[in-house]
């Protein structure tokens, strides 16, 4: 059951680390998932990380595009 997207690249993960919405705009581009990402991320940082760093390793998990 493989995936046909790639592997996020260090850059996109190093910057879904710290900063959230730019990690999940340079992989998917201004989508619901980047809003999510924008709004968890002023909740709170550790939200928004988590939020972005799991979409990007296991983004069959995570149905929002």
């Amino acid at each position: 059951m493989g995936s046909n997207r790639a592997s996020p690249g260090i850059v996109t993960l190093i910057a879904a680390i710290l900063l959230p919405p730019l990690g999940i705009f340079l992989d998917r581009g201004i989508t619901p998932a980047f809003w999510l990402g924008v709004v968890l991320t002023i909740v709170g940082w550790l939200p928004g990380a988590l939020f972005a760093v799991l979409l990007l390793l296991i983004p069959e998990r995570i149905p929002i595009r």
